[in-house]
């Protein structure tokens, strides 16, 4: 076994040693999440606290790692005979993010529960983290389906393993830990809410931390044992510490003025549901008694609102965490109880820096729209009367820009929209966009199993196995089943998709309103994709080429902030856009293979710039149709004069194309078919 980091070299990461030691004092706080750039030593520190925990006393021979005190009388191991318990170190049990639902809640064996009716049951990663930690680096990387039984054991404190009518239940308590990279996608609300605290790990900057980082990592790697023997002492005073603050947190009182401090505080923020309070409270009385104190403080309360609120007050998924700080002092001092008291820094670790009230980056100064557009060769003149699209000034490009290059304006309200979907039957990662064979879902169907039986079909294994009873001479009620009979359940479900959005940024688009208009209706797009659990990619054409403004990611948010900044104006060469959209369909293709894509080109259908750059555009359209792409055009013309040239290019990549009105779900417009109707008319 490799001898762990020690906790008490790590460097820096204030925050990050706080969140973990405060629910190593009391669990009851509900875990930690911790968000981070990566190689900011997430997983070493997390890895390293369970050398910190106090033993655990288990019942002998109990796969569940029941209480002696009190064991759980459902175990089943049990019933447990009164013993003396055996001691043994807290688990640190690592949930991998491609495990199967088995490995997580263990795997019952449904041959002989048929056949015998035993329960054979072989524990997994649920029964292994009982009354220990279980970790989940990259957790918002986990299957939706495994996010759910994490949710289910989280809300209930056990886990209940369910086949066709035989259930097996064990308790399932652990301290949640997980870690992530805010880059690659975030969490789902329900599982966001159930860590108790967050921390935000970053990198220093600071050159002499930074120096001893990598000394103290270098003379690890060299020595792992005889590192670790240096601070031993260092470990040693801290599990001390960690020990006497558990036997201190009875003890700890929690005033009626702190009380009102921590509503009032939740209430300020505007955080959804009473859980923020409860934790709150364990958080501040964890904190006191960290610090030796038998009384809750205001500045506990101002320290566990830093690492207990930020991540529960985002109003959508494209809101960055964080508190503001002078908000949170006026509240303490405000709230009854509070009186003078000045809520000071915080201490060590003072928890998340404060980032405003979150949202997307801020826009650019000034006031924002574009001149004239460009034209289609052939085609009247842009001006669209009527349109209202026309802005009453012309701000001077930035630095450095595109001839004809304007600012970024904000995008406008997004709304729901209608659903977009692959036509067909994928096999992909699950989500909640197109219909796939799934391990979740409808059965439609039986089949063989293929390896280790996880979704039993009842009535085809009954049917399978009744021709052969009388050879198998059965005689008693019971039926006969063998190995052969057994039947695994076929299931169609949802999954999730790469979404590449191409969206025109050129000078026919730049139009103050239409612009802005445009922005609302990808941002709208983009809280469907994340909804819907999907992978997200953008590409852009202007000026004389096309770019890709960001590779395909599950970070939505990463999508929204640079749709955000994106400039306008120039030439359109939807061709290049195209074809850019090809290269990466074409990588795409060859990292997941199981993971369709739907292609959406936000355009007015214009093209200018090279020779015939109409026809160049419609052969990278059929160049994509020719390859099977599913693919839907929001149309973006608007005026009195309409050209239909939107319409041509959907017909050309083989999809559909729907208007900005028609996007809306909640539009009559809307009711037109979409694109999983169109693929099936095709």
């Amino acid at each position: 076994m490799s001898t762990p980091y020690p906790f008490t070299a790590l460097v820096g990461q204030d925050d990050l040693r706080l969140g973990l030691l405060l629910n190593a004092v009391s669990p009851a706080v509900g875990g930690v999440l911790v968000r981070g750039e990566k190689g900011t030593a997430k997983s070493t520190a997390v890895r390293a606290l369970a050398a910190l925990m106090p033993e655990v006393a288990v019942v002998a021979g109990c796969r569940f790692s029941c209480d002696p005190a009190a064991p759980d009388p459902a175990c089943p191991d049990g019933p447990h005979e009164p013993a003396p318990g055996v001691p043994r170190p807290a688990r640190t049990v690592e949930l991998p993010v491609g495990a199967s639902e088995d490995r997580l809640v263990g795997a019952l064996d449904i041959e002989r529960a048929l056949s015998e009716g035993v329960k054979a049951f072989e524990p997994g990663l649920l029964a292994d983290a009982h009354r220990g930690i279980l970790y989940v680096d990259e957790v918002n990387l986990l299957h939706d389906h495994l996010v759910d039984l994490l949710l289910d054991a989280a809300a209930m404190g056990a886990s209940y393993v369910e086949r066709e009518g035989v259930s097996v239940r064990h308790a399932s308590r652990f301290l949640l830990v997980g870690t992530m990279n805010p880059e690659e996608g975030e969490l789902r609300p329900q599982l966001l809410d159930r860590f108790g605290l967050t921390v935000e790990a970053a990198a220093s900057r600071d050159t002499d931390q930074r120096v001893e980082v990598v000394r103290r990592r270098l003379a690890y790697d060299d020595d792992p044992a005889g590192f670790a023997a240096r601070w031993a002492d260092e470990e040693s005073a801290l599990r001390e510490r960690i020990s006497a603050a558990r036997a201190l947190l009875p003890r700890v009182v929690l005033g009626d003025g702190v009380l009102r401090q921590i509503a009032a505080t939740c209430a300020a923020f505007e955080v959804d549901g009473m859980r923020a309070d409860i934790v709150m409270a364990r958080t501040a009385t964890a904190l006191a008694a960290w610090a030796g104190r038998e009384e809750v403080v205001a500045e506990d309360v101002r320290q566990a609102a830093l690492l207990a609120l930020p991540h529960r007050r985002r109003r959508n998924p494209f809101d960055a965490p964080g508190l503001d700080e002078d908000k949170l002092d006026d509240t303490l001092k405000d709230a009854e109880g509070g009186g003078d008291d000045d809520p000071g820094p915080g201490g060590p670790g003072g928890g998340a820096p404060p980032q405003g009230d979150g949202g997307v980056p801020p826009q650019g100064a000034g006031p924002e729209g574009g001149g004239q557009e460009d034209r289609t060769p052939g085609a009247p003149e842009p001006a669209e009367a009527g349109s209202g699209d026309a802005p009453s000034s012309s701000p001077a490009p930035s630095p450095g820009a595109q001839a004809g290059e304007r600012q970024a304006v904000r995008s406008g309200e997004p709304f729901r929209t209608k659903v977009l979907s692959v036509p067909g039957l994928g096999e992909g990662a699950a989500g909640r966009r197109s219909r796939a064979r799934t391990e979740h879902g409808r059965t439609t169907g039986s089949r063989r199993p293929e390896g280790a039986l996880t979704k039993l079909h009842l009535a085809a294994t009954v049917q399978a196995a009744a021709p052969h009873q009388r050879a198998r001479g059965r005689s008693g009620r019971g039926l006969v089943v063998r190995r052969d009979d057994l039947r695994q359940a076929t299931r169609e479900g949802r999954e999730g998709n790469l979404v590449l959005f191409v969206v025109d940024a050129s000078g026919s688009m730049a139009a103050r309103q239409r612009m802005s208009a445009v922005k609302g209706a990808v941002m709208s797009l983009l809280l469907d994709a994340y909804q819907r659990r999907d992978k997200v990619g953008l590409v852009t054409f202007r000026g004389r080429d096309a770019e890709v403004a960001l590779p395909p990611t599950s970070s939505v948010d990463a999508a929204a902030a640079r749709l955000e900044s994106l400039p306008t104006g120039g030439r359109t060469p939807l061709a290049a856009g195209l074809l850019k959209a090809h290269d990466v369909l074409r990588v795409e293709r060859l990292r997941d293979p199981s993971r369709r894509a739907l292609l959406v080109v936000v355009t007015d259908g214009r093209a200018t710039g090279g020779v015939d750059p109409v026809a160049l555009a419609a052969r990278a359209g059929r160049l994509h149709a020719g390859e099977g792409t599913a693919s839907v055009v929001v149309d973006c013309e608007s005026g009195i004069v309409r050209l239909g040239l939107a319409a041509q290019l959907a017909r050309d990549l083989g999809g559909s194309a729907v208007t900005l009105d028609e996007l809306r779900a909640d539009s009559i417009a809307g009711l037109v078919k979409d694109i999983t109707a169109a693929g099936r008319a095709a």
